[in-house]
């Protein structure tokens, strides 16, 4: 029941030729359900997602077009017009890139867990162990900290549009916190008293988001001052950088937040229906269609933008830049406002999706026994078989994290900040070994059904995969642009630096690490031994 996964195929359990598939079909497993089977893990999740479902709540997690109206004012300080523009096409190439070599994981794996059983199945046996629990650690803390982030900047956008309605509103941190709660609290409910709707809330999102992509769009365009295309070759340097492409660089990851995420349908992996099939759809469809109305509302976010130094100059009082764009091209507070609320209202419901998969990773790693009290967070609520503990310690973790926006919401922006860092981390690690086993002699076999172990001695592609040397491409392609975004992800919008610009990044991400590699040293390689098999036929 607990034996390690590197040790299964040696003691020959589940490495018979058509062994689990014959003998899985005689007990009248599903697809799905053989799949969970080939990598060791018992079926309890129920399957409320088809491809629509899962498209929908890929896509409101991504919400790209929402999110680069967002959180482009860093580009805007460093690269200016033109380098919110190429570096968003730089960061939609590379995520696709990267989204295509997860996806060739998740067909051939589709589990929760996603990244650190993926490192355990492609790691040299000398550091599976290890290489695994560090992942799973970092990308735990990843999702964690997307969950506080969503909630955060959707709290702070809410204040901004309270603005807009009265325009002697001072926002106050403690605002802030309960709104933050409030946005926490409605993501919860759903989650838990709601979780059978789930599925069905994820697909309706989906129709709101394109609607909202419109309702806008259309205003935005018809009614606002539009410029010339020379956006498209005007760059600025605010940060005070020796040269343009080193601001351009400073300002490169920021699009990168509007496009983190995908893989939150890998962590719904084993409540989807054809799982093996469909997370590499979905996800791919998400990235092509958040990618393009992204894009879409960028230009026309650019092109309304009007004065570039008084939009940035608002917000000392509005907060986000795009809102005084709003303001300026409709001309009236309440329009602006209404379009903003719109971008509020499908900011909340994506912390619905993002609530989801960062508990399921939990969950995932608490069944293999990768963090501590992991017997309580295995459990799941009888009724509606949802990992109901790990539901409320992401949800308390957020909590206690937002404690911090009364002390200095700049700390509070660092701490977040690790969602980058995180996932892109273990992106990293998950494609570095994949093109590492793709160069090995015969390191990953043409896909049979028959064969019953999915693990290091023994791996199957899935269904889904770009093979032979265009497979490889695209894997090396996906690890320099990795490695690059993850290492301008550290540095400071500005010089000289002071505490208040400082990028503390590299400080919460790096405590993470060492965290995980104490709580590992002491106690960690003591009961984790990877990925457990739970279940032998």
């Amino acid at each position: 029941m607990e034996t390690q996964l590197s040790r299964l195929s040696s003691r020959g359990r589940l490495a018979g030729v058509g062994s689990a598939d014959e003998e899985s079909n005689s007990r009248g497993y599903s697809k799905d359900d053989r799949d969970l089977i080939r990598l060791g893990k018992r079926p309890v999740l129920k399957r409320n997602f088809g491809f629509m479902s899962i498209l929908g709540f890929s896509c409101t997690v991504l919400i790209t077009w929402e999110g680069i109206l967002i959180v482009s004012t860093s580009s805007l300080l460093n690269g200016g017009p033109a380098g919110v523009i190429w570096g968003y096409l730089i960061v939609w190439i590379g995520s696709l890139s990267t989204y295509t070599v997860l996806s060739e994981l998740a067909s051939m794996a589709p589990t929760a867990g996603g990244q650190y059983h993926w490192v355990a199945m492609l790691s040299p046996p000398s550091s599976r162990k290890f290489l695994s629990y560090i992942t799973g650690w970092i990308t735990l803390a990843g999702w964690q900290a997307v969950t506080a982030s969503a909630a955060f900047l959707i709290g702070t956008l809410f204040q901004s549009v309270i603005v807009l309605f009265t325009l002697d509103y001072v926002p106050q941190p403690w605002q802030t916190m309960l709104f933050f709660w409030a946005i926490l609290g409605f993501a919860v409910f759903i989650n838990t008293f709601a979780s059978k709707t789930l599925a069905h809330f994820e697909g309706l999102i989906l129709v709101l988001h394109i609607l909202g992509f419109f309702g806008v769009l259309i205003p935005l365009v018809y009614l606002a001052p539009h410029g010339d295309t020379s956006l498209f070759t005007t760059f600025v340097n605010s940060g005070g950088w020796p040269t343009q492409g080193l601001s351009f660089m400073v300002g490169l990851p920021a699009a990168v937040f509007s496009l983190v995420g995908a893989d939150s349908a890998v962590h719904m992996a084993e409540e989807i229906r054809n799982a093996s099939v469909v997370i590499p759809r979905a996800v791919l469809t998400s990235i092509g269609v958040n990618g393009v109305l992204g894009f879409a509302m960028l230009m026309a976010y650019l092109f309304c933008l009007g004065d570039l130094n008084a939009a940035l100059e608002s917000s000392a009082t509005l907060g986000y830049p795009f809102l005084w764009v709003f303001w300026n091209g409709t001309g009236s507070n309440r329009g602006a406002a209404a379009m903003g609320l719109i971008i509020v209202a499908l900011g909340v419901c994506s912390t619905v999706g993002v609530l989801a998969s960062s508990s399921r990773m939990l969950w995932s790693f608490a069944r293999d026994r990768g963090v501590p009290f992991w017997r309580t967070f295995i459990q799941l609520d009888k009724r509606t078989s949802i990992p109901i503990y790990t539901v409320a310690f992401t949800t308390g973790f957020s909590v206690l994290l937002s404690l911090v926006i009364l002390g200095s919401s700049v700390a509070f922006n660092n701490i977040v900040n690790l969602s980058i860092a995180g996932l892109y981390s273990s992106y990293l690690l998950c494609c570095s070994l994949l093109l590492w086993r793709r160069l090995q002699p015969r390191g990953i076999l043409s896909h049979d059904t028959k064969i019953s172990l999915v693990g290091p001695g023994r791996l199957h592609w899935g269904p889904w995969y770009i093979p032979g040397a265009l497979g490889v491409a695209n894997n090396a392609f996906a690890c320099i642009y990795l490695l690059v975004i993850w290492f301008w992800a550290f540095w400071p919008p500005m010089i000289p630096v002071e505490p208040e610009t400082m990028n503390f990044s590299a400080l919460t991400w790096g405590f993470t690490v060492l965290f995980a590699i104490a709580w590992y040293i002491f106690l960690g390689r003591k009961e984790y031994t990877g990925p457990i098999i739970e279940i032998q036929v």
